[in-house]
């Protein structure tokens, strides 16, 4: 199944939330964050402005991004959990620079 997001919205797969501190500690599930990283799956058109003008995202599919910690809706396709998120939830790009 493919799907489109529709106007300023994204679709993202969450990146998994890091196992271990930097100094080496491990962690438990109960004790990880909500990962605020993802990667862009798909993406809408872009915002319609009041003149009727069409601005596309600021993102691409394949980007890295930083989102809100509780922003989107998450959706299940092919057993594959997602994000729908609108492109003012979306904090950064983040690049390997």
């Amino acid at each position: 199944m493919k799907i489109q997001p529709l106007g300023d919205r994204i679709m993202v797969e969450v990146l998994e939330a890091k196992e271990r501190t930097k100094s080496g500690i491990v962690l438990p599930d109960t004790a990880k964050e909500k990962p605020q990283e993802a990667k862009v799956i798909a993406v809408g058109k872009g915002k319609v402005s009041d003149e009727g003008k069409v601005i596309p995202p600021e993102v691409k599919a394949g980007d890295t991004v930083l989102f809100g910690k509780y922003s989107g809706t998450e959706i299940a396709v092919d057993e594959k959990e997602y994000l729908i998120l609108k492109e003012e939830d979306i904090l950064a790009i983040i690049s390997s620079k």
